[in-house]
C-alpha cells in the first residue's frame, strides 16, 4: 500500500509539473496576429483547466501488469510492463507515463480482460479510495487458472457510492458490453436502448470523451454537442466531461436548438402530436415553394447602346431546373440571378463581344435582373411562412391537402391568428417548424458529433431537427423506451432513426442493471407489460438487494416523515411526487424545517433534499427516493399508458432505498399477479 500511496504521491507531483510548464509558456511573439494569439491563449487557458488536480477524484484508479510488453511476443524470462490507468494522461520529468489516460487502446484491457480471455495481463489491480486518499486495493490474478473469478467488492463499493452533487464519472466501473459502446468509432452511429441504471447516460458522456481523445483534430474543427431533455438535466451532468479534462463539448435541450422566436403559448397534446408529426416537414416544403411563380414578362438588360432580352420561356427553364436540383431555397434563389446574368453573356458572346466573370456579376445585379428575381422567387421568412400555415385555413389547407385531413388541420389552427411574428405567442412545437422551415431555405450547419439523451420522448419533427445538426457527423442516441412519456413518444428505435437521418445505426441494448437496487427494480418491473411489452426488464448485478418498502399513509405529514427517516442515512433524498402535489409538500416540509432544493440546484450536506415533480424525475438519481402518491403520478397525465411509463421513471431513481407512500389505492399493475 505504502508504495502505491507513493506512486499517487508522485502521479499528483507530476500533473502540477505539466500544468506549471503550460502555465510558464510565454505565448508573445509566436503568433502572426491577434486573432490568432487569442486562439491560442484561449487554447492554452484549457489546457490548464484540463490538466486541473481535483483533490477528491482519483488520479487513477487500476493498475495493470502485463505478462510481457503489450505488442510484443512473449519471451522466455521477460517482465511485462506495468501500468497506471486513470482519468487523464501523466507523464514525469523525463515524458515517460505515471499514468495512462483511461481512452488510451493499451487501457482497454482494464474493462474487457476476464479469466477467459486474459488479454495478456498477469494482474488488474482495482483501487478503493476515500475522498482522494487511496485506502485499498484489490487483485485479479487473470492468468492463473487456480485461482476462482470473484466479483469486485470495490467495483460494488463505487457503484453503491453515495451521490451530493451532480452526476460523477463512471470511468473507474465501466464494464465490457459498455465499453464497446464507448470505443466504437466515429464514423458510425449508435442508438443505446438502456432500462433504469444500465448506465446509457454516462455511456454516452464517456464515449464523447473517448472519440475526442481519439479524433481530437478532427471534432475540433467540427464541434461535439450534448442535446438533452430540459436544463436541470443539462446541470446534473455537467460536470462528467470536465472531469475526464473534456471542456469543449457545447450542451443544449433541443427548445435551446430551435430559439428562433420566443416560446410564450403552449399547445394541447392534440396540437402538439399534429405539429410534431413528420409530414409537417412536406407541407412546411409545398408551402415554401408555393412562393416561386412561373416568369410571364421576359428580361430585357440595358448596357450602353444594347438592350439584351431572355425570353419568358428562357426563364421558366432556368427556374425549373433549379426547383428539379432540389437544394435550399435561398441557395436557388443566390443562383437564380447568375444563371441569367449567363443567358445575357450566352447572347452577347454570340453578338461577338467577349464579356468576361465580371460583367456576368454586374448583370447579375441590374436593376431588372434584381426585379426578376424577386417577382419569381421571392425571399420567404421562415417564421412568416410558419405564421400564415397556423393563422390562414385556405393556405393551410392548400398545403397540406392529401397529408393532414380536415380534424387535423382544425387542431394545429390558431383561434385567435396573431397578426405578427413578434406578437405570436410561439409554443414549443412551433418553433420546431420554424428550424424546419429555416433550414428548408438555408442548410442548418453540421456538428461532427451530437449526443442525444432520453431521445425516447421527441416527436419526429424534434428528431429532424436534431438530425440537421449532424447531416454529417455522427450521432449517439439514448433512451429507453418505457420510458416515454409524451404523446408522440417514440414507438420503435428503427422509426426514430429514420427521422434522424441514421438509418444506419447500430441498436445496442444494454440489460445489466447498476444503478437500481434488485428489490426496487423488480417492483417497478411490473409495469413493463403494460407499458414497453417487448423490452427485456433490467437485471440488477447489485448483491445488495437495497431497501424498498410501500407504506400506506393518511396524509403528507407521514410523507414528510419518511424524507426524515432517510435523511439520517448517508447520501442524496429525492422526494418525487405529481407536479400538482408539490406546493403542498414543499409548505409540509418548509413547516417541518426541512430544508430542500429543486431538481438542477446544488445539493449540499447540509441540504440533500430534493422536492422532485414526476415530470422532471427523468434522467435524475438519488441515493433513496420517497415516492409519494403513485395514483397521483398516473393520473396527471392525459391517458393511463404514459400515466404507468411516468410512474415507471419516478419508481426508478433511487440508488440504494425507495419508500413508496400512498394513502390512494395503489395501480393495479403494480399489484402482485
Amino acid at each position: 500500500m505504502d508504495r502505491e500511496r507513493a506512486h499517487l504521491a508522485a502521479s499528483r507531483t507530476a500533473l502540477r509539473a505539466m500544468r506549471a510548464d503550460v502555465e510558464a509558456l510565454d505565448l508573445s511573439n509566436v503568433t502572426a496576429n491577434w486573432v490568432n494569439a487569442q486562439i491560442l491563449e484561449r487554447q492554452m487557458t484549457e489546457r490548464v483547466k484540463a490538466l486541473a488536480d481535483l483533490s477528491d477524484t482519483p488520479l487513477f484508479f487500476g493498475r495493470l501488469d502485463h505478462l510481457h510488453a503489450p505488442g510484443a511476443e512473449e519471451a522466455e524470462g521477460a517482465e511485462g510492463e506495468r501500468f497506471y490507468v486513470g482519468r487523464r494522461h501523466v507523464h514525469d520529468a523525463d515524458g515517460d507515463p505515471m499514468v495512462i489516460d483511461w481512452r488510451a487502446p493499451v487501457s482497454q484491457s482494464f474493462y474487457r480482460a476476464s479469466k477467459k480471455d486474459p488479454m495478456g495481463l498477469a494482474l488488474r489491480r482495482r483501487f478503493g479510495y476515500t475522498g482522494g486518499d487511496l485506502t485499498a486495493y484489490e487483485d485479479e490474478h487473470l492468468s492463473d487458472p487456480t485461482e476462482a473469478a470473484v466479483t469486485s467488492r470495490l467495483l460494488q463499493r463505487e457503484i453503491e457510492r453515495p451521490r451530493v452533487g451532480p452526476m460523477r464519472d463512471i470511468v473507474a466501473t465501466i464494464q465490457p458490453e459498455q465499453d464497446e459502446i464507448v470505443r466504437s468509432g466515429l464514423s458510425g452511429s449508435v442508438c443505446v436502448q438502456g432500462g433504469p441504471g444500465t448506465g446509457k447516460t454516462a455511456v454516452g458522456l464517456h464515449r464523447v470523451a473517448y472519440l475526442l481523445y481519439a479524433h481530437r483534430e478532427r471534432l475540433a474543427r467540427t464541434g461535439t454537442l450534448v442535446v438533452g431533455p430540459n436544463r436541470s438535466f443539462l446541470h446534473y451532468i455537467e460536470q462528467v466531461l470536465p472531469a475526464l479534462g473534456e471542456l469543449a463539448v457545447g450542451q443544449a435541450t433541443v427548445d435551446d436548438l430551435v430559439a428562433h422566436v420566443e416560446v410564450r403559448g403552449t399547445d394541447d397534446a392534440r396540437a402538439a402530436l399534429v405539429k410534431g408529426d413528420a409530414r409537417m416537414a412536406e407541407v412546411l416544403r409545398r408551402a415554401l415553394h408555393s412562393h416561386v411563380t412561373m416568369p410571364t414578362e421576359p428580361v430585357v438588360v440595358v448596357r450602353g447602346s444594347r438592350r439584351w432580352r431572355v425570353p419568358a420561356y428562357e426563364l421558366e427553364e432556368i427556374v425549373r431546373q433549379l426547383l428539379d436540383r432540389d437544394i435550399r431555397y435561398g441557395a436557388a434563389r443566390e443562383a437564380l440571378p447568375q444563371r441569367v446574368a449567363h443567358a445575357v453573356l450566352v447572347r452577347m458572346e454570340r453578338a461577338g463581344e467577349a464579356p468576361d466573370d465580371r460583367v456576368q456579376d454586374t448583370v447579375a445585379r441590374t436593376s431588372a435582373v434584381k426585379a426578376a428575381v424577386k417577382a419569381v422567387w421571392p425571399a420567404v421568412d421562415p417564421a412568416k411562412l410558419v405564421l400564415r400555415l397556423l393563422a390562414d385555413p385556405d393556405f393551410l389547407a392548400e398545403h397540406a391537402a392529401g397529408l393532414l385531413d380536415e380534424d387535423e388541420q382544425k387542431a394545429i389552427l390558431w383561434t385567435k391568428p396573431a397578426r405578427s411574428v413578434r406578437s405570436a405567442k410561439w409554443s414549443a412545437a412551433d418553433a420546431v417548424l420554424i428550424d424546419e422551415a429555416t433550414d428548408l431555405i438555408r442548410r442548418t450547419p453540421s456538428l461532427g458529433h451530437v449526443v442525444l439523451d432520453e431521445a425516447q420522448d421527441l416527436s419526429p419533427m424534434q428528431y429532424r431537427a436534431v438530425g440537421r445538426r449532424c447531416t454529417t457527423g455522427s450521432a449517439t442516441v439514448l433512451g429507453d423506451l418505457a420510458q416515454g412519456t409524451t404523446p408522440w413518444a417514440t414507438r420503435s428505435w428503427q422509426e426514430a432513426l429514420a427521422h434522424l437521418g441514421k438509418r444506419d445505426a447500430v441498436v445496442e441494448e444494454l440489460t445489466a442493471g447498476f444503478r437500481v437496487p434488485t428489490d426496487v427494480i423488480a417492483y417497478a418491473s411490473r409495469l413493463l407489460p403494460h407499458i414497453a411489452p417487448g423490452l427485456t426488464p433490467v437485471a440488477s448485478i447489485r448483491d445488495n438487494p437495497g431497501f424498498f418498502e410501500v407504506r400506506p399513509v393518511t396524509g403528507s405529514g407521514e410523507v414528510v416523515s419518511a424524507c426524515r427517516e432517510l435523511l439520517r442515512r448517508e447520501g442524496s433524498v429525492g422526494l418525487i411526487a405529481a407536479d400538482a402535489r408539490i406546493p403542498e409538500l414543499a409548505r409540509e416540509l418548509t413547516a417541518a424545517g426541512l430544508g430542500h432544493v429543486a431538481p438542477g440546484e446544488e445539493t449540499t450536506h447540509d441540504t440533500r433534499l430534493t422536492l422532485v415533480p414526476a415530470s422532471l424525475a427523468k434522467g435524475l438519481e438519488y441515493d433513496y427516493v420517497v415516492l409519494d402518491e403513485p395514483r397521483a403520478v398516473v393520473d396527471a397525465e392525459p391517458d393511463e399508458r404514459t400515466g404507468l411509463r411516468r410512474l415507471y421513471v419516478a419508481l426508478t431513481r433511487a440508488v440504494s432505498g425507495l419508500i413508496v407512500t400512498h394513502a390512494a389505492p395503489l395501480p393495479e399493475q403494480l399489484l402482485p399477479h
